[in-house]
């Protein structure tokens, strides 16, 4: 049975990524009243992905005790590149999707205003105003976890910049020499990055546990198993994350020399299952390379909102949709 109350003063969110959806409703007070999660599936296509996007934002509404009738906005926090004025995704390759009209599509099945952005820069905007960086009107986020996304807040305000991809660290160049795989902060920081520098070691240290853990084969290795060898003190695994640790803080030093940043938020799944001991590396590299030395004082955090940073962004953003629409 769903209650009756004035339009608008509730907003739904949905973190849209590869693997996994997750909708969230949030009430006036910014508490989350209704959740819903479900598999992405991408490969059943973009028609299948969006139906369930749209029934997940559904069984959210019910699950708060209330319906999509009654809901102000959506706002969608989606992998991969977007033209945010037109609401296309040019690219999402963990969604498989090229030049989609997702913005048009959705309004359309959904029936109320929706706002689209970019997945890493709702979660951003979540920590900016509820997480680790509230306070703070410029704020690098950088999200671990297969690969390595970014988004940026300037005075305030999402900065997409000219092409709208403005924050994407995870993109920028390491080392120009490398090979394929082997170039940009993305290649060497991120999950598939450690693991595969493990995989090319594991058979010159039998002593790693990993081998264990692995059943002799590198391929077989996973986050639990990285985390678990890594918090066991496990030599090579220690070496291959801190090296990635410290070149991850180097990438990071450049954006705050560059931009005078006095926060970065570090999240992601891997910067989760590694923890604190994993995010000081990030920040003794950092701290050794930035410029000016004041610019050590920029806060290095990790996220305070987890999982729940980028549906509650995009729950945010929603709102913001509703007030403006108020002129």
């Amino acid at each position: 049975m769903t209650t009756t109350r004035p339009p608008n003063e509730w907003v739904v969110g949905v973190d849209l990524g590869g693997t996994n959806m997750q909708a969230i409703v949030l009430d006036p007070t910014n508490k989350i009243v209704g959740r819903k999660h479900a598999r992405t599936e991408p490969q059943r296509g973009a028609d299948d992905v969006i139906d369930r996007l749209v029934e997940i934002v559904n069984d959210a509404c019910r699950a708060a005790g209330t319906s999509l009738t009654e809901i102000g906005a959506v706002g969608i926090a989606a992998a991969g590149a977007i033209d945010i004025p037109n609401g296309i995704i040019l690219v999402a390759p963990n969604l498989h999707w090229e030049n989609l009209p997702l913005l048009d599509r959705l309004r359309e099945k959904i029936g109320r205003p929706v706002v689209l952005e970019n997945d890493v820069n709702g979660a951003v905007w979540g920590e900016h105003h509820l997480g680790a960086g509230a306070g703070h009107g410029d704020v690098l986020g950088v999200w671990v976890g297969t690969g390595i996304g970014g988004g940026l807040i300037l005075d305030g305000h999402i900065h997409h910049g000219a092409f709208f991809t403005a924050g994407e660290i995870g993109h920028t160049i390491l080392t120009p020499n490398g090979g394929p795989g082997q170039r940009t902060v993305e290649d060497h920081c991120g999950r598939n990055g450690v693991i595969r520098a493990l995989r090319e070691q594991l058979d010159s240290h039998p002593e790693s546990m990993l081998n264990e853990v692995g059943k002799g084969d590198g391929v077989a290795i996973d986050m639990g198993m990285l985390a678990e060898a890594y918090a066991a003190g496990d030599a090579l695994t220690q070496q291959v994350v801190h090296r990635a640790a410290d070149l991850l803080g180097i990438a990071i030093a450049n954006w705050v020399t560059v931009l005078a940043l006095d926060t970065v938020i570090v999240g992601g799944g891997m910067t989760e299952a590694l923890g604190e001991p994993y995010l000081q590396q990030i920040r003794r590299s950092f701290e050794a390379t930035v410029f000016p030395a004041r610019s050590r004082a920029c806060r290095l955090v990790s996220t305070q909102l987890k999982g729940d940073a980028g549906p509650l962004g995009a729950a945010l953003l929603a709102r913001q949709l509703v007030v403006e629409s108020k002129g």
